[in-house]
This record gives structure tokens, C-alpha cells and sequence, in this order.
């Protein structure tokens, strides 16, 4: 019997996941597979915890909807925890595996863990076969090896989108061969070491995770409300669930993929017609695989202070008095003191706000960059490492910003997006 393991990471889906697809095609059976990484919830070097409440919540809420899909198409999802090169290799050696399907990583950690696994799975004979999964377009198709990809993101998209083509969708599966898969023994967050999350009435993100939940947005999203034909006039909203599309932890744990996203914009695009805002959602799309190309370039120095501009970047200390002043809204301004309260309650925030947050910490306060970006780490439900981390890079100066520093000027921001300060008001009175 031919038998693999797939090794699902944050590629919970379905639909438009190669690696599953791959997986089925060349064996008798499969065995899905998720580890809870001990490594994913330790505290970090920066004090903070590296998955938070609401991130893990919205995990276990999509592992819980990848095995019910599962299930109807006879398999389920067979959850360890531990090290993954410890737990990858005792299914493998039990199910004497030939080969793990797995989801390739770029970020400098995931690397590492993807490395340790094959390491041990040699020792059973045991092949790791990765596929890309997260991107609208694949690094194979780029007009560019990715050691040449552009620092500028103008360069990179003008010639990706005149030179590249996004491929197509590959389907769900009709049917999955495992061996009998036990219930689903998902751990609660009291056994990760962390704390009931409690639904803050104001939150515009009161969504839950998974696949199917995803579909759910997107059909609302472009089709119940047709709000993607604005999506450019609103994305800077800062209140309710409609301004933007919310998209991005679906994206982040891979419940929904960029590709879906796209050809449903075509679709939308054939039906209703195209505008500034169909093409803007494709244009945040290609930004999040600039990131990641980025953090496949350039490795572990976007997680350095100095970035991929070592030579002319003033660096900062870390204060921890400002720091908790930062995280708890107890600033001088009540712009930031609103999205950080915000983001401490519910685990979101806008984009706006997090422009405006990052731009604060870094040129007001004048702190290390990368204690703000291990803080957005821990609360956001949209974590997603090489946006995160190369967003913080660009706010910080030493990221793809080619004018260096983008200082925001918050009493003008405030003014200028929150004029009514019904958003302030909002999340800076008790209720």
C-alpha cells in the first residue's frame, strides 16, 4: 500500500491546495496531518506570546471545518503535538509513509522546521514533496529569478502583470482514501497556555474561521452586496464589517486562496463589469506576494533591526514604559490609543490603523520596530509572517520603501479619516 502523509500547515483547505491534490493523485491512501508546533506557542524573544488568544482561536476554528470536510469526503484530520520532526516521523514510521506533501515555506523559522522534518524523514526513506500554495502568482512564472526580484514593489508589479500569468484553480477533490482517522482531538486554549477569548460587541472582524466560513464572506462580499465594486473608496474605513473585504485570515491560514479570490473577481468583473476597485483588490493581492517573494530573497534580515538596509538606518532601543503605553491606548493621541485598543480586545484592526500604529512606534516613540511587529504577531487574527514582518520593515524604514521613512502624521490622519471621531469614540469609551 502506497501510503503519505499530508502535512497541513496554514494551507486549511480544500480547494486550490496542489499539495492535497498531488498527494491523492499519487497514492493509494492519504493521512492528513496538523501539528501544533510547540515552537508556534512559546513567548518570544520580545516578551510577547508568538500565537496569542484570537489567533489560536481562529486556528482551531478552521482545523475543526478542514476535518468536518474531511470527513465527508472519508478521511479526517489527525492532530499531534510537539515538534513537528518528532511528530511527522512517528506517523510516517507508522503508516510507513514513502512520501510528505507539504506546503513550501519561505520565513526563516518555517524554513528551519521544514529542514529539520526532511532531515528525519530521510531516516525512514521517507521523501518531503512541497508545493506553493499561497500566492496569486507562482515563483516559477516570475519574469524574474527571485534572487533578481526588485526591492522596488513598482518594478516588480509593472512587469508581473505584463509578463505573467496567474494559473487556474485546481479543484476540491471528490473523494479522499485514508485509513480510519480517529475523532478530532483539537487541544483547548487552556492547554496552549492560553485564555478564552471573549467577542467584544464593537469588533469589525466577528467572523470565524475556516474554509467554509471564507465562502461564506466572499459570496457576501461580491455577490449578496456587490461591495467589491467600491472596495477602493471604503477600504480606509475604520468601523464595521463592510469597509474592506476581511479577507485576510482566511488568507493568512490558507482557507481561502489568492487565486479564488482573483477568478472570482474575474467572474465578477465578466457580470458586472470592471473598475478601479475590481483591479485594487488584485493589486493588495499581488502586494501580499511581494512580501513573500521578498522574504524568500532576502531571509532572516527582515527580521533584523536594520533589515535589507543595513548601512543607512538609525536603529532604536526598546522602552518598555512606552512600549505598554503603546499596546495598552494609553498614548498622548486618541487615534492610536483607539486602534490599539481595538487590536488588544478583538485581534484586528484596519489598515489604516496599522499604518498609523507602526508609523507612531516607530518615529514618535522612537522604539525598535520589531517589538511592535512580535506584538502584531501575537494579537492578529490575520498574522501572516512575510506580510507582517516585511509591513513593519517598510513602516521602520528599512524595508521595499524606496523614500525611506513613511512618517504619518496622526492629528492630520485623524482628521482626515475619523473627522466625526466616531471611531475614537468608539473604542476609547468604556462601555
Amino acid at each position: 500500500m502506497n501510503t503519505s502523509i499530508v502535512w497541513f500547515k496554514t494551507d486549511l483547505r480544500l480547494h486550490d491546495n496542489e499539495t492535497l491534490i498531488k498527494a491523492i493523485e499519487q497514492s493509494n491512501e492519504i493521512i492528513p496531518v496538523y501539528c501544533f508546533d510547540d515552537n508556534e506557542f512559546k513567548i518570544t524573544e520580545y516578551g510577547f506570546q508568538k500565537t496569542g488568544n484570537f489567533r489560536a482561536q481562529f486556528l482551531l476554528e478552521s482545523l475543526k471545518d478542514l476535518d468536518n470536510n474531511l470527513r465527508k469526503l472519508g478521511s479526517g484530520l489527525l492532530i499531534v503535538s510537539g515538534k513537528p520532526e518528532h511528530e511527522v516521523f512517528k506517523i510516517a514510521q507508522r503508516y510507513q509513509a514513502k512520501k510528505v506533501f507539504a506546503k513550501k515555506e519561505v520565513a526563516y523559522e518555517e524554513k528551519q522546521t521544514e529542514e529539520r522534518v526532511e532531515k528525519e524523514l530521510w531516516k525512514l526513506k521517507c521523501e518531503l514533496d512541497t508545493f506553493s500554495t499561497s500566492t496569486l502568482y507562482h515563483a516559477q512564472d516570475l519574469p524574474f529569478s527571485i534572487k533578481d526580484i526588485p526591492d522596488v514593489f513598482t518594478n516588480f508589479r509593472k512587469r508581473t502583470e505584463k509578463e505573467s500569468q496567474i494559473r487556474n484553480i485546481f479543484p476540491a477533490p471528490q473523494a479522499i482514501k485514508s485509513p480510519s482517522i480517529p475523532e478530532l482531538a483539537l487541544p483547548r486554549l487552556e492547554q496552549l497556555d492560553l485564555s478564552q477569548i471573549t467577542i467584544d460587541q464593537r469588533t469589525a472582524f466577528p467572523f470565524k474561521g475556516g474554509e467554509t466560513e471564507a465562502y461564506k464572506r466572499l459570496n457576501y462580499y461580491f455577490h449578496e452586496t456587490k461591495l467589491i465594486s467600491n472596495y477602493k473608496e471604503t477600504r480606509n474605513g475604520l468601523i464595521g464589517v463592510d469597509y474592506s473585504s476581511k479577507f485576510s485570515p482566511w488568507l493568512a491560514n490558507g482557507c481561502l486562496s489568492p487565486r479564488e479570490i482573483y477568478y472570482e473577481i474575474k467572474t465578477y468583473e465578466d457580470n458586472f463589469g470592471a473598475n478601479e476597485s475590481t483591479y485594487w483588490l488584485v493589486f493588495e493581492l499581488l502586494w501580499r506576494d511581494y512580501f513573500r517573494f521578498m522574504m524568500k530573497k532576502h531571509r532572516h534580515q527582515f527580521f533584523l533591526q536594520t533589515g535589507i538596509k543595513p548601512t543607512d538606518t538609525p536603529t532604536h532601543a526598546n522602552n518598555q514604559e512606552l512600549l505598554n503605553k503603546w499596546i495598552n491606548g494609553n498614548t498622548n493621541h486618541d487615534f492610536i490609543n483607539a486602534n490599539m485598543i481595538e487590536l488588544k480586545l478583538t485581534g484586528f484592526i484596519s489598515n489604516r490603523g496599522r499604518q498609523n500604529v507602526a508609523s507612531y512606534l516607530c518615529n514618535d516613540l522612537k522604539l525598535d520596530w520589531r517589538y511592535g511587529a512580535a506584538y502584531f504577531e501575537q494579537q492578529l487574527i490575520d498574522y501572516d509572517v512575510c506580510s507582517n514582518w516585511g509591513n513593519w520593515a517598510y513602516l521602520a524604514g528599512v524595508g521595499n520603501d524606496p523614500r525611506g521613512n513613511r512618517y504619518f502624521n496622526i492629528a492630520k490622519q485623524a482628521d482626515d479619516y475619523d473627522s466625526k471621531k466616531q471611531y475614537r469614540n468608539l473604542w476609547t469609551q468604556t462601555i
